[in-house]
């Protein structure tokens, strides 16, 4: 199976280095000219990357066209807001029946889409075969060869078996599940709760109210997944709870790196403006807002986060009218 990288930010890179080195031909596609060029003369993406020298047989490139000549496997690790005019200007250059895993995380903004949906449409015309590749992992840590383990929803059980054994390494495990739709929705509904937990810690607040953030997190997530069409046991897994409490408590997050920042003060767009990568949370969280009105499904973490980013409520106060709503059973 060859392999096309969309997208070369720091998990891009990370994801196709670590297929090149486990013997799968892969070609990594980048929009930026002084990527290409850098991997190409040091074996390093130093723009978002830094110190991570890079198998000798990953191939980079600029033109989407060479990308992906002869590839049957497309891996988009493109930010979710972008995925949709990305792979309609890829259209014609892809096969009848691409197999396309998406490692990227969020609700689209325009439409309320999750991936799965943005890829089908985005695609017209073409019969994609669709996977969500999605999990506890920093970029930084699966570069250095440290173990992690994801999961990967696929409809398609045998297609499924077939890239589970091929994004699996000795320090990359991958678990399969058919709930490609519960796989996809946890990996964006963690990172508006993540932004929630960086807040609370830049507040000052102790172990007790992360704890507190991350299972109430986790319901919110369960009760906005489920009506959606995902599975309650995909929650509890990996790329549910796995991966809400790495991005609640990692400093590498950097969505739980905008809320601590806010916590401590700072401006939603100084923040923004400071950072290399994108932090999906902030997106997805005025997404998931608009969604929870739309299905009528109570979030109330999400509520108070999208009130701070969007509203200018003060961080403080969102605490307090969360601890103080009108009592419940769990």
């Amino acid at each position: 199976m060859k392999i096309a990288v969309m997208g070369a930010g720091a998990w891009g890179t990370t994801l196709a280095d670590m297929l090149a080195k486990n013997g799968t031909e892969t070609t990594l596609w980048a929009r930026e000219p002084e990527v290409v060029a850098d991997i190409r003369q040091h074996r390093e993406n130093r723009v978002f990357l830094p110190g991570v020298t890079l198998s000798d047989k990953l191939r980079v490139e600029s033109d989407p066209q060479a990308a992906f000549e002869g590839a049957g496997c497309f891996l988009v690790v493109i930010p979710s807001q972008f995925i949709r005019p990305a792979l309609a200007g890829f259209r014609d250059l892809l096969p009848e029946r691409p197999v396309i895993v998406c490692a990227s995380k969020g609700i689209e903004l325009s439409s309320l889409a999750p991936m799965s949906r943005v890829v089908a449409e985005s695609l017209e015309g073409k019969r994609p075969r669709y996977a969500s590749l999605s999990g506890p992992s920093f970029a930084a840590e699966v570069a250095a060869d440290m173990p992690t383990s994801v999961s990967l929803g696929c409809e398609d059980h045998e297609l499924g078996r077939e890239l589970q054994e091929a994004f699996s390494t000795p320090y990359f495990r991958v678990y399969f599940t058919p709930d490609y739709r519960g796989v996809e929705l946890g990996g964006a509904v963690k990172n508006v709760i993540a932004i929630a937990a960086g807040i609370a810690d830049g507040l000052g607040f102790g172990h007790d109210a992360r704890a507190a953030l991350i299972t109430r997190g986790l319901a919110e997530l369960s009760r906005l997944g489920e009506a959606m069409g995902g599975q309650e046991r995909t929650f509890m897994g990996l790329s549910g709870m796995g991966d809400l409490v790495l991005t609640c408590t990692g400093d590498l997050s950097r969505n739980r790196q905008v809320g601590l920042r806010l916590g401590q003060g700072a401006r939603l767009d100084d923040i923004i403006g400071e950072m290399k990568a994108v932090a999906e949370g902030v997106k997805t969280t005025q997404a998931l807002y608009d969604l929870s009105k739309k299905l009528g499904v109570e979030l109330p973490i999400t509520d108070q986060v999208h009130k701070i980013l969007y509203e200018g409520k003060d961080p403080a106060q969102a605490t307090r009218d969360l601890m103080s709503r009108d009592l419940k059973d769990e």
